[in-house]
């Protein structure tokens, strides 16, 4: 599905108009570049107050999936100062994203592995409420044991 972006002005977006388009707190904004995750510097206006582009936005973008999805601030850091080098570190870029890939990857095996216990919990209660003796269901009585 593709996003349809609103229009950014020549002028650019002042950090608030982004923390709601983007719904990246203002704090974090600030953070993001205070830790050097941008590509490349966010323009400013003669007064000092930051406007952000169309570019900006979409490394915005993909700093916040990256979080999203586990990676360190350090590595996205690496990853900026990569992308900010330009042409030549592909391949160190590819193999930091499939690194990472392959960490969330065995992420979401550990959740689906998880999930399956869960899943059986839910069967088993449902089945025992169906068949109207839940009341039999397991329940550890620690003053029994003694």
């Amino acid at each position: 599905m593709l996003e349809v972006k609103e229009p950014i002005p020549d002028a650019g977006l002042t950090i608030g108009e982004v923390a709601r388009r983007t719904g990246v707190s203002v704090h974090t904004l600030r953070y993001y570049e205070r830790v050097g995750l941008e590509v490349s510097p966010v323009d400013r206006t003669t007064g000092g107050r930051r406007r952000y582009h169309q570019l900006d936005l979409d490394w915005i973008t993909v700093c916040t999936r990256l979080r999203a999805t586990g990676m360190p601030i350090k590595t996205i850091r690496r990853y900026a100062e990569l992308v900010t080098a330009g042409p030549g570190n592909e391949q160190e870029r590819l193999a930091l994203l499939e690194s990472h890939y392959a960490d969330v990857a065995a992420r979401i095996a550990e959740l689906q592995d998880n999930l399956k216990i869960v899943d059986h919990k839910i069967d088993v209660y449902r089945g025992r409420l169906t068949a109207g003796d839940a009341d039999r269901l397991w329940a550890p009585n620690r003053m029994a044991d003694h």
